[in-house]
């Protein structure tokens, strides 16, 4: 199975930590981005047929900012290119303060079946703070609306002036308003983003204030019934997305619109940035992939390596040795020997210890060919 994966690069707004392609000057374009985005997807149909995909992801940028009209033909659209299964979990995300009943109504009504909504914090000076358009209360009525679906909730930790009860009213409220999944993930400032400067000026919580703030969110996401499977990714018993879990998995994925990334066929590819860009080269025929690059013996197998210790399982030996003709353990005993306090081994698995989870970029380091 595979994934198909839409970007939608319109909001109202850039929040002040956002580094991804969204254009909030460039709504009027929407119309003619999406008669691309359907055009790019007819493009690709005859190299994709024989693919079965159970996911479709539409993200962003805001996909909840646009005409919903827009969505229900881009779920049919990719019904009528690809062999999408009966079952595909089909999500979207969604920001609280671009949503109504009508909006996901429609979206139900063209299958889509998973919500991704942006909390991130149900303080409402820290989401004025990161520039976010929603306020608790529109969160909540948001989360009403979806009564009985099957939603996701995004959650950050390392805010400026962020508390640890802070944390746990987040996670309380998501939680209490029916979430099935939740994403916790740490704030990261990158360079040329408006957030930067409260980095560099110390004004964000450290490190080890952030592996704090981490450690508890976890153990209060496991008082309360969510099991994790990711670094960042929790979950109520088997609720996880589906859709997340196959990039972790290394499973293939098509991506399409402005800055989308696919791996097909052991290659990975990646479309503009820049959208006239992109609309010049669709409405030529062309596709608009500025990097390609085909993923060779070693590539493959850090990337196996480096996903898999992300999640709460680990390496699959068995599945390792299937893949690769050696088994892990063996392969990396001197690496295993240097790490072996932070690892879990057994007979089917290596995996990092729970507490150690969330740094695990540091351990899994050692694994990986230079």
């Amino acid at each position: 199975m595979a994934g198909i994966y839409v970007h939608i690069p319109f909001c109202k707004s850039k929040c002040r930590y956002c580094d991804f392609a969204s254009f909030p000057d460039k709504i009027g374009f929407a119309e003619s981005y999406m008669a691309c985005v359907y055009r790019e997807m007819a493009m690709r149909k005859e190299e994709l047929k024989n693919y079965k995909f159970n996911t479709l992801y539409i993200g962003g940028g805001t996909p909840s900012v646009i005409d919903e009209t827009y969505i229900a033909m881009l779920v049919a659209a990719a019904k009528k290119n690809f062999n999408l299964t009966p079952d595909a979990e089909i999500t979207i995300e969604m920001n609280p303060g671009t949503v109504s009943a009508s909006k996901i109504n429609t979206y139900k009504k063209c299958g889509i079946n998973r919500f991704s909504v942006g909390l991130q914090t149900a303080i409402d000076s820290q989401l004025a703070e990161l520039g976010r358009i929603h306020t608790l209360n529109q969160f909540v009525t948001c989360a009403k609306l979806l009564k009985g679906e099957n939603f996701s909730v995004d959650i950050m930790i390392g805010l400026k002036n962020q508390t640890l009860d802070d944390i746990t009213k987040s996670i309380e409220v998501a939680a209490s308003f029916g979430a099935s999944h939740i994403s916790m993930y740490a704030l990261t400032p990158e360079d040329g983003t408006p957030i930067y400067t409260d980095y560099l000026n110390g004004e964000l919580p450290d490190g080890d204030e952030v592996a704090e703030m981490y450690a508890h969110g976890v153990a209060k996401l496991k008082g309360l019934g969510f099991e994790r499977y990711e670094v960042s990714n929790f979950c109520k018993k088997g609720k996880y997305s589906r859709h997340n879990l196959n990039y972790w998995q290394r499973g293939e994925y098509i991506g399409f619109g402005v800055a989308a990334s696919s791996c097909i066929n052991d290659v990975r590819f990646t479309n503009t940035f820049n959208l006239d860009e992109y609309f010049k080269c669709i409405l030529s025929n062309h596709f608009a992939v500025i990097d390609s690059q085909p993923i060779d013996d070693a590539g493959k197998k850090d990337e196996f390596i480096m996903l898999a210790l992300r999640t709460a399982q680990g390496i699959n030996r068995a599945e390792y040795l299937g893949l690769f003709g050696t088994d892990f353990v063996e392969e990396y005993s001197a690496e295993i020997s240097k790490k072996s306090a932070y690892l879990d081994i057994s007979d089917t698995h290596v995996k990092i210890k729970d507490e150690y989870l969330f740094v695990q970029n540091s351990i899994i380091i050692d694994f990986l060919q230079e």
